[in-house]
C-alpha cells in the first residue's frame, strides 16, 4: 500500500481499512464463487460478474490506494469494501431466492395497473 496512510475516513462509524487490497481481493473472489451457482444467462450474474471482474482487475494492478479509489470511482476504499460486503450478501440471497426461475403462480392480470 503506497502513499500516506490516512488516520480517518471522515465518515462516522467507518474505520480506516488496514489492508484494503487484501480485503477486496477476498470479497470479490467470494462474490465470483457464489455467482457460479446462478445460471450464466441470468442478468444479475452477467452484470455483477462484469463489474466485479473489472474491480478485481483494478485491485490486482493498482498498488496505490488513492489511485485505486480513483479507478473504481465509488468513494473511499472503505466505502468500496462496504459495497462489496453488501454485494456478497445480496449474491447469496439471490442464490436462495432464484429470481431467474419462472413464477409458481400466474400474476393477477391487473397487478401492474395503477390506480386500481
Amino acid at each position: 500500500m503506497a502513499g500516506v496512510l490516512k488516520k480517518t475516513t471522515g465518515l462516522v462509524g467507518l474505520a480506516v481499512a488496514q489492508h484494503p487490497h487484501d480485503r477486496l481481493r477476498v470479497l470479490y473472489t467470494k462474490i465470483l464463487a457464489v455467482l457460479q451457482h446462478i445460471p450464466k444467462d441470468a442478468a444479475y450474474r452477467k452484470y455483477t460478474e462484469q463489474i466485479v471482474n473489472e474491480r478485481l482487475s483494478a485491485v490486482q494492478t493498482e498498488p496505490d490506494v488513492q489511485k485505486l479509489e480513483e479507478k473504481i470511482n465509488r468513494g473511499q476504499i472503505e466505502e468500496v469494501i462496504t459495497q462489496a460486503e453488501n454485494e456478497l450478501a445480496l449474491t447469496r440471497k439471490m442464490v436462495e431466492w432464484k429470481p431467474w426461475e419462472p413464477l409458481i403462480d400466474e400474476p393477477p392480470a391487473d397487478q401492474w395497473k395503477w390506480p386500481i
